[in-house]
């Protein structure tokens, strides 16, 4: 009874679910804890440094269109380890350089790595596998990614004061590269979704869907984008802005660790209650209850009990919007083409990404934590502008 979960093409869940993990934590959440070190150490503006994280997700958000592509025609199994192996090179890079230009080079690079390692092209290589009915494999895959920031959060904190912020680095490119890339490459499984046979017997009518173009598609990359832009600039400075707020560190690092289970139990529930509701109205609800959160802190100001809820409340939203972003483009436009698709609505949701950070820290420097905040609530509201002018085929 083992071996079928083993051989069946499920095992994408849990070997895809490792990755994320790795790779969310390895690159995507370190930022938060270590580039305010390498500024220090260096002598480099917060701007500057933070500006390095920008720039990935800007080229992120470039090459995502060509990863998603790729993995259209090649699969998973060859891509996402090539992504990995080029972040796990960026992380030894990073270590070393000392000088900004090369620095923010080696930010492009880890940038080309998260286009080829995060959810979208985990979500287009379930896609390849599973077609149409991918949206339970793409639920079940970000319960396990859920805990990225949960684990890498407390891990780093407990590296840096163990080995540095280097021999963090050091370590995370190891798993990177001597973990994640090998079990990805070879256990992935190599199903096409497009070439599994048919069973004999009358055809179901096709489900309707909305042309991939035009106005639908300028509404979902826009509600996307526009939000992209919050949850990289509140992981780049909730941390810090907690702590300026007069949180204790260690406090402010238990409170940043809410964010992940919260994910974890709004996908469950997601996943439990909601399944049969519309994409749409889950993300719309999700991006609702971020409006929320942000008018907690606007009204009650920041305290470790309203940071905690925050934090919670953030985490439920953005584990319901991690999941909508996969599942309303299948929905509203479905599963041909669809790594094409979900490269095309990545590229502006990651350039907003990059500048998620870089504008929040402007923003928090020159004016105050809460304009920052304010900030992050107007890109909420706009969001959920966009995603109400959507209508269903």
């Amino acid at each position: 009874m083992l071996v079928r979960p083993i051989r069946s093409r499920w095992r994408a869940i849990p070997i895809l679910g490792i990755g994320q993990i790795l790779a969310w934590g390895a690159i995507y959440y370190t930022p938060a804890l270590i580039v305010p070190l390498i500024a220090e150490e260096r002598g480099w503006s917060l701007t500057l440094s933070m500006g390095g994280f920008s720039l990935g997700l800007l080229a992120a958000g470039l090459s995502s269109p060509f990863v998603g592509a790729m993995i259209d025609r090649h699969g998973g199994h060859v891509v996402m380890p090539l992504g990995l192996l080029l972040g796990a090179a960026g992380l030894l890079a990073i270590a070393q350089v000392n000088d900004p230009v090369l620095y923010l080079a080696v930010w492009i690079a880890l940038g080309m790595a998260m286009a080829a390692t995060l959810y979208d092209p985990a979500f287009a290589t379930l896609a390849r596998i599973f077609g149409a009915d991918a949206r339970r494999a793409i639920t079940l895959l970000t319960f396990i990614g859920g805990f990225a920031s949960t684990a890498s959060w407390p891990a780093t904190h407990f590296l840096i004061e163990t080995i540095g912020w280097r021999g963090t680095y050091l370590v995370y490119a190891a798993l990177l590269a001597l973990l994640a890339a090998p079990l990805i490459a070879f256990a992935l499984p190599r199903e096409h979704a497009a070439a599994e046979v048919r069973p004999e017997g009358p055809i179901p009518p096709p489900a309707r869907h909305l042309p991939a173009r035009g106005l639908p598609l300028l509404l979902v990359a826009a509600a996307f984008a526009i939000y992209a832009f919050i949850p990289s600039a509140i992981a780049a400075h909730m941390l810090a802005i907690f702590t300026r707020a007069g949180i204790q560190p260690a406090t402010v690092v238990v409170i940043g660790a809410l964010f992940g289970p919260s994910q974890v139990t709004s996908r469950f529930l997601e996943f439990t209650f909601a399944r049969r509701q519309h994409p749409l109205a889950i993300a719309r609800f999700a991006v609702a209850l971020l409006i929320f959160a942000c008018g907690i802190i606007a009204f009650l100001g920041v305290s470790t009990p309203t940071a905690a809820g925050f934090a919670i409340l953030f985490g439920l939203a953005n584990g319901l919007l991690t999941i909508a972003r996969g599942t309303v483009p299948l929905a509203l436009f479905g599963a041909s083409g669809y790594g094409r698709l979900i490269g095309r609505i990545a590229r502006p949701a990651l350039v907003m990404q990059a500048m998620g950070p870089l504008v929040l820290a402007f923003v928090a420097e020159r004016l105050s934590d809460p304009a920052a905040l304010a900030l992050i609530a107007g890109f909420a509201l706009a969001a959920l502008l966009c995603l109400a002018a959507i209508r269903r085929p």
